[in-house]
């Protein structure tokens, strides 16, 4: 039995270069795939859907982040199991239908596992490619949330990311950034950054389900702006009127004492 990574183990300046083991990737793609199956079953689709949506599900995030990033290879021709499993997921799930609704709650832990291990192997990749921070959250970003955005898509629904929702795009943010910081500024080992990336999604998630936590929508600051740049400038000619007044009156007092004077001496 392979002894556990040590989670504090720093690891040399060249270990961030080393991508995660095959079995991440895989375990992302089968997670993913599975994931796709209760839509499918949601909508009654037939052997081809299933397929259809496990593959999206399971590979969509990794092409759309390989699409981007144009280095390196393309994970799902690549891999001799990524396309294998998730045609297997869908015909499991078109020929066992009833383990997918025997578990109702079981679609959202399974669509943010995902989304968390999905994040995880895209802020890897775009690690060991060296890119810049903020591209290698993104690829993170898009690697977690793609697949369910063309699931969405060809479903003919407005994508999950864009929708009002309990943190789901949010989760992945978080988990690629934490991903990030365990691998680079942290060092820990790989298998156990993945692991704390996916927590924190999962977690996020479970929160937000938990004290039913939105993500903010149709919000219009432009009223609140207008009202406030009208409150300033109206203290503006406020505070210029008294200006001129107390400037006014200073003159007529002014003005007023050299007549006085000029009548006394008289």
């Amino acid at each position: 039995m392979l002894p556990l990574p040590d989670l504090f183990a720093s690891q040399s300046p060249t270990a961030a270069s080393v991508p995660v083991p095959v079995w991440l990737d895989l375990a992302a793609v089968v997670v993913g795939s599975f994931s796709g199956l209760f839509y499918a079953r949601e909508r009654k689709l037939d052997l081809i859907g299933y397929i259809g949506l496990a593959i999206l599900c399971g590979l969509g995030g990794g092409l759309v982040r390989d699409t981007i990033m144009q280095v390196g290879d393309v994970y799902l021709l690549r891999s001799n199991w990524a396309i294998v499993v998730s045609i297997s997921a869908g015909v499991l799930g078109f020929l066992f239908p009833a383990s997918i609704t025997a578990h109702p709650n079981l679609m959202e832990w399974v669509d943010i596992l995902s989304v968390g291990l999905f994040a995880a192997a895209g802020t890897d990749k775009a690690i060991i490619y060296q890119l810049n921070p903020v591209p290698v959250i993104f690829m993170g970003v898009m690697t977690g949330v793609g697949g369910g955005m063309m699931r969405d898509v060809f479903l003919g629904e407005v994508p999950r990311i864009f929708r009002r929702s309990n943190w789901y795009a949010l989760c992945a943010v978080a988990g690629s950034v934490t991903y990030y910081l365990c691998v680079l500024p942290l060092a820990f080992d790989k298998v156990w950054s993945a692991v704390i990336c996916v927590l924190v999604t999962v977690l996020l998630r479970r929160l937000s389900l938990r004290y039913n936590i939105y993500s903010p929508a149709e919000v219009d600051l432009g009223p609140g702006l207008k009202k406030a740049a009208l409150d300033v400038a109206q203290a503006a000619k406020e505070a210029t009127d008294n200006e001129a007044d107390h400037a006014l009156q200073q003159h007529r007092r002014q003005k007023e004492r050299r007549r006085g004077g000029a009548g006394r001496g008289a």
